[in-house]
């Protein structure tokens, strides 16, 4: 049964310099058009509302629809998506919206967790990443935001152009002082279709080095776990029980619904070991026009066969500190499950990057990155995701 849904909001204030998601920015008159087709795909997909554990609003930003229009989200999601008694209800949310009347809509309408893309507490950076908040206006979020829904957790970002180690240490040092609950940290990538690429191929700015990468990484680990922050996943850290449980159904394999333009969803094949991929429009207006005529939103279908799914579940089950059990993915796959990832697992290992751990009852063991491992993960994904040729 599927336990979790995500809703792609495509709306915000502006782009920032950084961002290449699909989104509509500043386009207030599409919300309604949008409100309206995504009252639709609910009801078709589903056909009937449908209880979930994590349920998870973002974009885009949600926030930045008006009390009005966000009721009517929220309302969606409390009719079609009813988050259970014990669930987690996720709404990502941008500083300048967290007014009192926008945190009352948000409580009243079942959320009981929030992100906030705060980024930096400091002026030159918002400044380079093109955010539209100040660091007062940042820090008075914070705070409002801890106040009404408590489980609040704040994304910063590291490697900005210009970005020095103090710098990064004063944002994790600011993160501490408001006590946030949790923390997610995530190193600037430059996408192709942002304007940061563009910039970057003018040779406007520099990126940082790996070395400099690292430490600033390295850094945030040492910082955030003093503090008595769990580092759970490669990204993110967390108090006792605050860990974000719809993303950990993401590293664990699960399924999940997803709506709106863009979104991703993964989804059981009834009577198969096969998962589909189902990936809708990622322009805003192509998705309200397509189901206004009659259309499905969808972009792509694709069939996850057994064995890219145990390799998603080693690489996503990788990215948690606990890592994930040898027996976890030979039920999965119904046998002996490492030939799959071979020669590269063993590699990996024979090198330092990946633990094995052997399991106190004797049986199966966990696969865990080390330290070393943790500094250069993203490139060791590939290779455990690539089918062997021949």
């Amino acid at each position: 049964m599927v336990q979790s849904a995500y809703i792609h909001v495509p709306f915000c204030q502006h782009r920032c310099g950084y961002c290449n998601f699909s989104l509509a920015a500043g386009r207030g008159d599409l919300v309604k058009p949008f409100l309206n087709a995504l009252e639709v795909e609910l009801s078709q997909v589903l056909g009937a509302p449908r209880p979930m554990s994590t349920v998870f609003l973002g974009g885009g930003t949600p926030t930045y629809l008006c009390p009005k229009d966000l009721s009517r989200l929220l309302e969606l999601c409390r009719y079609w998506l009813p988050v259970t008694e014990a669930g987690e209800f996720s709404c990502e949310a941008n500083p300048v919206d967290c007014s009192p009347d926008i945190l009352q809509v948000l409580q009243k309408g079942g959320v009981n967790r929030l992100s906030l893309g705060g980024q930096s507490f400091q002026n030159h950076k918002l400044h380079i990443l093109e955010r539209d908040h100040s660091p007062e206006e940042l820090t008075e979020a914070v705070g409002r935001c801890l106040r009404v829904i408590p489980n609040t957790s704040l994304d910063l970002i590291f490697a900005v152009p210009g970005e020095t180690l103090p710098d990064w240490k004063r944002d994790l040092a600011m993160a501490v002082e408001l006590d946030v609950p949790h923390v997610s940290t995530y190193g600037l990538t430059i996408e192709r279709g942002s304007r940061f690429f563009g910039r970057l191929q003018r040779h406007e700015f520099l990126e940082t080095t790996e070395d400099q990468q690292l430490a600033m990484y390295e850094v945030a680990i040492e910082q955030l776990t003093r503090a008595g922050l769990q580092h759970y996943e490669v990204s993110n850290f967390a108090k006792n029980g605050f860990a974000c449980r719809h993303n950990e159904a993401y590293w664990l394999g699960e399924s999940w619904w997803a709506f709106g333009p863009s979104g991703a969803a993964f989804l059981p094949v009834a009577g198969t070991s096969v998962k589909l991929r189902t990936v809708n429009h990622a322009s805003v207006f192509t998705y309200i026009k397509r189901i206004r005529h009659g259309q499905s939103p969808l972009a792509s279908i694709d069939e996850i066969d057994l064995q890219d799914q145990v390799r998603e579940r080693l690489v996503f089950g990788l990215r948690r500190m606990q890592g994930v059990s040898s027996r976890d993915l030979d039920s999965l796959w119904g046998g002996d499950s490492r030939t799959l990832f071979e020669p590269h697992l063993s590699e990996y290992i024979c090198h330092g990057l990946i633990q094995q751990i052997a399991s106190e009852t004797g049986q199966g063991s966990h696969f865990r990155l080390s330290r070393k491992g943790l500094m250069v993960s993203d490139s060791l994904w590939p290779n455990l995701l690539a089918r062997s040729i021949g």
